[in-house]
């Protein structure tokens, strides 16, 4: 039984909500970033980066304290204003070639620490403690956590039938997206939604699993307080054939002392290797693999054992092929570390990653430039498979998935 819970929302004044949501700060290049902050004063960039003001470096502890202070002055100038009772809301983000539309609401940490909100990530500990302490010294989240649901047909059909009221806030941004938000307020619409989300045996956490284990984090070292507010984190909930899976393409600063040649060859052990040269080729099923090396494109398929997969097999069983059959974990397992001797993904300064919306464009002229020897892009993960490995405790590669939508922060305030 999966439970969601109304909060009292922090939220820009109507009139400034376009000046004021920005996407994720790292998002930002540095050009765009001194822009935005010289030119709109209402950005929500001003409260997540005050140092920019100073343009100095200071402590993280005087961060944070600036952070929560310009936070206080933003609400102190009207910019925010804070709902007088609990209530969720509905947001859909309309981009160019696609519509995501879900659920902000509080989700329980009782349910995160049970197994009812399930993972499939691993987490670095000095990332989530970061985040705790920006979370304990800020007192608040404005970056949800972005879980899925089973497609619900009943919950589909409310959906539908509440576009069709005003929203509060109807805008666009200069990435070319529209952005639109209703209010959940009423007691009946609020029962209703918690009474269909009991139903659901599971939620999954499709991105966001530092956010969720920081709150968790705050959660134990605070509980004795008896703050109410800690019990929960913000989540954007939407259903899970809505969200949009994208890979994370792979480059490589060296051969590891291979020549261009012999790693050719060392590949073709695994694969079947055929030269597209200039044709930007990318994998357009699973066990395929694109690979751009020395001015060519190159389709690598998979030469992949028979399935063991049958009936015979446990559900854990299942799940550990899949992790094994998983694209990301092949090309670690036959190229990345017997080859190019890359063993720690998350931390290994010889690779980086490319999230797979940006055109393989990127990986070529990285390339070129001399900077990377190799780049291999790779055919997204389905949600099926993300299941699969968080109902059994396992977890995918580091930059297995990169997950879209992503939230306008500024545009919801959860208060710890």
């Amino acid at each position: 039984m999966s439970k969601i819970i109304p909060f009292k929302a922090v939220r820009p004044t109507p009139d400034k909500v376009g000046l004021v949501t920005c996407r994720n700060y790292d998002d930002y290049s540095p050009a765009e970033l001194a822009s935005w902050l010289d030119f709109n004063p209402y950005s929500f960039l001003h409260v997540i980066n005050p140092a920019y003001v100073h343009s100095q470096k200071i402590t993280l502890d005087k961060r944070f304290k600036g952070v929560a202070h310009k936070y206080q002055d933003f609400k102190n100038d009207g910019v925010f204003m804070e709902e007088d009772k609990a209530v969720f809301f509905l947001y859909e983000i309309q981009t160019k070639n696609q519509s995501f539309i879900g659920i902000v609401a509080g989700t329980s940490i009782e349910d995160y620490k049970n197994n009812i909100i399930k993972k499939h990530e691993d987490t670095l500990q000095y990332r989530v403690e970061y985040f705790k302490d920006y979370l304990h010294q800020t007192g608040f989240n404005t970056e949800p956590v972005l879980i899925t649901y089973p497609d619900n047909s009943e919950v589909n059909k409310w959906i539908s039938n509440k576009k069709k009221e005003q929203p509060l806030y109807n805008f666009s941004t200069t990435n070319k997206e529209k952005h639109t938000l209703w209010k959940i307020e009423t007691d009946s619409e609020i029962d209703w939604l918690q009474s269909k989300f009991e139903t659901i045996p599971e939620l999954y956490i499709a991105d966001g699993h530092h956010r969720s284990a920081s709150a968790e984090l705050l959660y134990d070292e605070n509980v004795a307080l008896g703050n109410k507010n800690l019990n929960n984190f913000m989540s954007f909930l939407i259903a899970e054939s809505n969200v949009k899976i994208y890979e994370f393409n792979r480059i490589i600063r060296d051969l590891n002392g291979f020549s261009k040649e012999d790693f050719i060859e060392k590949l073709a052990e695994h694969f079947i290797i055929k030269i597209k040269h200039q044709e930007l080729w990318k994998p357009e099923s699973k066990f395929e693999f694109g690979m751009y090396l020395d001015g060519d494109f190159y389709a690598l398929f998979y030469k992949q054992p028979n399935s063991s997969i049958t009936s015979s097999l446990s559900s854990r069983a299942q799940s550990r092929e899949t992790l094994e059959n998983l694209d990301a974990q092949i090309l670690y397992d036959k190229v990345l570390q017997p080859l190019l001797a890359i063993e720690d993904l998350r931390n290994d300064e010889r690779i980086e990653y490319i999230p797979g919306k940006q055109s393989i464009l990127t990986i070529k002229e990285l390339v070129d430039e001399g900077e990377f020897a190799v780049g291999f892009m790779l055919f997204p993960s389905d949600i099926s498979e993300i299941k699969a490995l968080a109902d059994n405790n396992l977890i995918m590669p580091p930059k297995s998935t990169y997950i879209e939508p992503k939230f306008r922060s500024g545009l919801v305030v959860y208060e710890l």
